[in-house]
């Protein structure tokens, strides 16, 4: 408690004993909201790993989650470097936005300015981006349909010819490393098979998100004792 109460000595709180707070998903990395915090709100969410505010409105703590029951569950505390702010980075469950939506963060500047419709279009990474048009282009086959398919949605329809192509962009792949081609060319290839892959995970219903904690799991396993405690093949 003393290293912590030494690291909140530290920080450059304002006039009113303040800073901003950032959560942040730790398998996304999708913003999830901002509020303040004070000492006490830090060594809360210290102590009970769940994501811990100051309400200025209120003058006091607040726990996200404590009516919905949608905690932010705390993985690790950075501060920045001039340590004037704080990201709290955790794993959410359900929704973090009071709107029910998945972050704070849903209103694109640059559509409001050009006039186009900004609503409910969250602040994406590329990866969650091109996984929002694949789930798009599959909610959009029940629909009537004009035209040639997309490729996106060929694949969708098409189970053998998506395992064909991953298969075909997996070789491809490892050829860069058996041919010693360059480095943009394995960049390609890991593109596509990323991308087929991803249709793959739509097909099946499963998110990206859900790969990824599966792999921040094993950061602490070796590669044996991961394959030993799977679950075998009914």
């Amino acid at each position: 408690m003393f290293q912590v109460e030494t690291l909140l000595d530290s920080i450059k709180w304002d006039d009113k004993g303040l800073a901003v707070a950032i959560a942040q998903n730790v398998d996304t990395g999708a913003i999830l909201m901002q509020g303040f915090v004070n000492k006490e709100a830090i060594a809360t969410t210290v102590s009970q790993r769940k994501a811990t505010f100051y309400s200025r409105s209120r003058s006091q703590l607040w726990t996200k989650g404590e009516t919905s029951n949608n905690f932010i569950n705390i993985h690790d505390i950075f501060l920045d470097c001039d340590r004037d702010s704080i990201i709290y980075l955790g794993k959410p469950v359900g929704p973090t936005c009071h709107t029910g939506a998945e972050t704070c963060y849903y209103t694109s500047l640059d559509d409001s300015i050009n006039q186009q419709d900004a609503k409910d279009k969250l602040a994406l990474s590329t990866l969650y981006t091109l996984e929002s048009t694949i789930s798009e282009r599959k909610a959009e086959i029940e629909a009537p349909q004009n035209g040639k398919p997309s490729w996106t949605k060929r694949l969708l329809l098409d189970n053998n010819l998506l395992c064909s192509k991953i298969r075909e962009e997996a070789d491809e792949l490892c050829r860069t490393l058996e041919e010693n081609e360059d480095k943009s060319r394995a960049a390609s290839e890991m593109a596509d098979v990323l991308y087929h892959a991803m249709v793959l995970l739509a097909v099946k219903g499963v998110e990206m998100e859900d790969v990824l904690q599966i792999l921040r799991q094993r950061f602490s396993q070796s590669g044996i004792e991961e394959k030993k405690s799977r679950v075998p093949k009914s």
